[in-house]
């Protein structure tokens, strides 16, 4: 199969994602970098058999594995029919959506048919990364959950504190209403000042209170000397109440 022409294992050529000239140690997280190299996805196209080599250009490849080993031999470092007569550490291409997804896998294979998978990156529009592992998104996503469970419960309690607080002041307002204010109209009393001492004028004085029957001879006594007193003193009735119906004026 056709290939790449072998390049030395410097994992910063033409890429402006990752410095160093060092590769990470085994078992390193790297999910929080990316790999590119845009001078090499311009010189050749990313397919099924171009796209490992573009792979072993990322500080993801590991350069002791036995896909590395094979591709020394002019091999194509994917073909599974010399990888599984071997064991230790190699990389198999587990999915594909050319031109835009590959997903490889690396895996350490004890026999022909045991093999213990270990780690996942995947090629995403010629962009490399480390897939993480399933504890930690897990983690992640749980601990997202309960971040937004919290904050919801949050603003929960300041809304209803807030709903019942004004919910009081609406209560007691109802409760205890406000009196409206009146407005007194001073042209009207005065006119109704006036009808009344135009009817005062008109009818007669009242009558004097009708004398004690004889022979009755009220008690001495100080409730008796304040009871006669308060009769001395006893206002005038009103003539409009003590005449009966008033009669209804001309005008």
């Amino acid at each position: 199969m056709a290939s790449t022409p072998m390049l030395p294992p410097n994992p910063a050529a033409g890429n402006s994602n990752f410095d160093g000239n060092a590769r990470a140690a085994p078992g390193t997280d790297m999910t929080g970098i990316c790999f590119r190299d845009q001078l090499w996805l311009n010189t050749y196209p990313l397919d099924r058999n171009l796209v490992f080599d573009y792979f072993a250009l990322s500080p993801f490849y590991d350069w002791t594995c036995n896909n590395e080993t094979i591709r020394m031999r002019s091999i194509h470092p994917l073909d599974l029919s010399h990888l599984s007569k071997m064991t230790g550490i190699e990389y198999t291409l587990s999915e594909v959506m050319e031109p835009h997804l590959f997903v490889f896998r690396k895996q350490k294979r004890d026999s022909p048919e045991k093999v213990t998978p270990m780690l996942t990156y995947y090629v995403l529009d010629g962009s490399i990364y480390q897939a993480p592992q399933l504890c930690n998104v897990f983690a992640s996503r749980v601990g997202r959950a309960l971040y937004h469970i919290s904050k919801a419960f949050t603003t929960a309690a300041s809304k209803l504190e807030k709903i019942g607080y004004v919910d009081t002041e609406n209560e007691s307002a109802t409760l205890v209403p406000k009196a409206p204010k009146e407005t007194i109209d001073l042209k009207e009393v005065k006119r109704i000042d006036h009808i009344l001492a135009a009817l005062q004028r008109k009818l007669p004085p009242a009558p004097p209170p009708p004398p004690f029957p004889e022979g009755y001879n009220p008690p001495k006594t100080a409730e008796g000397d304040n009871a006669s007193e308060a009769q001395a003193q006893v206002p005038p009735l009103d003539p409009i109440l003590d005449q009966g119906p008033s009669k209804r004026m001309k005008f």
